[in-house]
Formats: structure tokens, C-alpha cells, sequence
């Protein structure tokens, strides 16, 4: 596992205005960090969404080709494919 990291944001106006609106008493976190955490995970589970969509996609079109389309491939065919995308 990784080390902590420890960022330093700085943000003003209207970025300010609408950390400080979700943090705090009147917000839906405590404090800034928990908020950014938040935010990152939030994010990370969205890149993480799309490569699946991505996938999915892919495989599809995989599955709805005829068979005659498909090629025998060994692991270093794809390997060299995959170096050159």
C-alpha cells in the first residue's frame, strides 16, 4: 500500500464559497479534507465506470462478429498489438 499523501489546495471566490457552503455545520462533511476524499473517490469510481463501459462496449462488438471474423492469436501477438494501440 502507498504512503499518505498530503495536498495543499488553494482555491478562492466562487470555488470558496461552495467548499465552505459543503463543509462544516451547514454541509454535508465536517472538514475540507473529508470532503476532497470524497471527491476523489467520487471520481475515481467514474474512471473506474467508464473503462468498464469501454469494455463492455468492446466486448460486444466482439460477441456480435461473425465467427469467420475471429483470428487465432498467441500471447505475443497481442502483446505487440497492445504495445502498438
Amino acid at each position: 500500500m502507498s504512503k499518505p499523501m498530503t495536498l495543499n489546495v488553494r482555491v478562492s471566490g466562487v470555488l470558496s464559497e461552495f467548499v465552505a457552503a459543503n463543509v462544516g455545520e451547514a454541509g454535508a462533511y465536517d472538514n475540507v479534507s473529508e470532503y476532497v476524499r470524497d471527491l476523489i473517490r467520487r471520481d475515481k469510481e467514474r474512471v473506474e465506470a467508464d473503462h468498464f463501459i469501454r469494455l463492455k462496449a468492446e466486448l460486444t462488438r466482439a460477441f456480435a462478429a461473425p465467427e469467420s471474423s475471429y483470428q487465432t492469436l498467441d500471447a505475443d501477438a497481442v502483446i505487440a498489438r497492445n504495445r502498438r494501440s
